[in-house]
């Protein structure tokens, strides 16, 4: 039975749209149960760009005991939203504003607190941050801040790479695939053509700098799997948090249960941007974003969390300024803690 709408889209209506949006959503059928493989407690990682990477912050300064790198694309320091989207715009647009040590001296009470891991779990951690010259949406000044941050924790200046030297906009910049490296491209879900592979460049730098580079097209289609995510949420719905129910994850054959060598491999979160997540762009990001070439030469099991438009984040963010509660950049925050819960899951830590 098909279902027909005439229901004029004003911004009166748009709230009721995304509520039955949501509605219908939670009646689809359920995906698969993301598996448990066989993962290098030490090689597991996390990189995000846009609010993704503020998220992949989030998730590394939070979880540092588990997490020992983080790849940071047009990115943002860790909770300088302040907790407000008034703050997250300060931070985004005027990165001259943002005082680094107060960040330092926020994510110190935290670990005191218990709300963040021991600080010292960083030291020897690799991280890899690009910002672009062009980039109008998150202002290039940021890539220093964050530099800064983790300079604060990292002994070693070579464990941080940086890149700020490109003249790309706000962008997941690739090697061959998407709009032009200089030009805003929301119709190719802000994946950009910069002749640069960013996935293959932040990966490894993490895991040391000997990885594969692909020189052609090395995933396989079928290893890119859907799961399920309600799971991961036990008090109320994914939307509830601005979750997908879907997410995805990408297996290389030799990583798979079903492969006969099963082999013990490297695990990554990769968080996508505002408006890169199934809802909006559908597999785009998940199949074009660098990351699965990478990972099929180099064991590297991939796993895409997926955010939705809401009500309370219509763009469809990861949360860095606090829309799911004032816990959202600590251990209880829902998003962190779901994704916590899927890493368990999937590297049976």
């Amino acid at each position: 039975m098909k279902i027909r709408m005439s229901l004029p889209i004003t911004v009166g209506n748009m709230e009721v749209l995304i509520l039955i949006s949501l509605f219908f959503r939670i009646l689809q059928a359920t995906d698969p149960r993301l598996e448990t493989y066989n993962v290098d407690a030490n090689a597991i990682s996390v990189s995000g760009i846009s609010s993704g990477a503020a998220m992949a912050t989030q998730m590394h300064v939070i979880n540092s005991e588990r997490i020992m790198g983080a790849g940071i694309i047009a990115g943002v320091p860790f909770a300088c939203s302040g907790g407000s989207i008034a703050g997250a715009s300060t931070c985004m647009l005027t990165p001259s504003l943002t005082s680094v040590s107060s960040l330092e001296l926020l994510v110190t009470s935290g670990s005191f607190l218990g709300n963040v891991d021991t600080t010292s779990n960083l030291r020897d951690d690799k991280v890899y941050i690009f910002s672009g010259t062009s980039d109008s949406v998150v202002k290039p000044g940021n890539g220093q801040n964050i530099e800064r941050f983790y300079r604060h924790y990292i002994s070693n200046r070579s464990n941080i790479k940086t890149v700020f030297n490109m003249a790309a906009e706000h962008c997941m910049p690739t090697e061959n695939y998407g709009g032009q490296c200089g030009t805003l491209s929301s119709s190719t879900g802000y994946l950009n053509n910069c002749n640069y592979n960013a996935a293959y460049d932040l990966l490894n730098h993490i895991y040391g700098g000997h990885l594969k580079k692909p020189m052609n097209a090395s995933a396989i289609e079928g290893n890119l799997r859907k799961f399920d995510q309600k799971e991961f949420f036990h008090l109320a719905p994914p939307s509830t948090y601005s979750m997908d129910v879907t997410g995805y994850v990408y297996v290389p054959e030799v990583c798979s249960q079903r492969h006969q060598h099963y082999t013990e491999c490297k695990f990554h979160i990769a968080l996508h941007g505002c408006g890169m997540g199934r809802e909006t762009i559908g597999e785009v990001y998940v199949r074009h974003g660098g990351y699965n070439d990478v990972a099929e030469l180099n064991n590297i099991i991939i796993l895409y969390p997926q955010v939705i438009p809401t009500i309370t984040n219509p763009k469809g963010c990861w949360d860095w300024w606090g829309y799911t509660g004032a816990y959202f950049a600590t251990k209880h925050g829902f998003q962190i803690t779901a994704l916590r819960r899927m890493l368990e899951r999937a590297s049976h830590y």
